[in-house]
């Protein structure tokens, strides 16, 4: 195995960050083991559901409208290394927040085949940031 594949391989297993590939329709056809720990649901629960598995409920007609319009075009400004943060949710119903990028996957003739994305549970983070600024709010609400 030459060291591309190594590092392929190796990128695609880790447990650390979840890694998500869609086809056009937004149908889960890969779900790495970081997606398996951030999410909850093992590869074979989650491979061939739709992303919906993740997103909540209210937030679904807002995402579909964006992916469609990217599946259309082929663009994203999530595509270029900016980062998207939202909520989404586990396999438990428990509410989570994560961060993602995403990579368009072509066809051979450069066509919208699907999508790929790179997400990180920020939940710990985001929760201190909202502790944190409603601390600051009180102490000068005080003052």
């Amino acid at each position: 195995m030459d060291l591309s594949a190594k590092l392929a391989r190796a990128i695609l297993g880790t447990e650390s960050d979840a890694i998500i590939a869609t086809d056009r329709d937004g149908v889960i056809s890969f779900w790495n083991p970081g997606a398996e720990r951030v999410f909850g649901y093992a590869d074979s629960e989650a491979v061939g559901r739709s992303l919906d598995l993740i997103i909540p409920e209210r937030l679904r007609g807002r995402h579909w409208a964006g992916y469609a319009e990217v599946m259309r075009t082929g663009e994203s400004r999530y595509g270029h290394g900016d980062l998207l943060s939202v909520p989404s949710m586990r396999k438990d119903g428990a509410p989570i927040s994560v961060e993602f990028t995403i990579v368009p996957l072509k066809d051979e003739n450069g066509r919208m085949a699907g999508m790929a994305a790179v997400l990180r549970d920020v939940t710990a983070r985001f929760q201190e940031m909202k502790d944190l600024r409603r601390k600051l709010a009180a102490k000068s609400g005080s003052a």
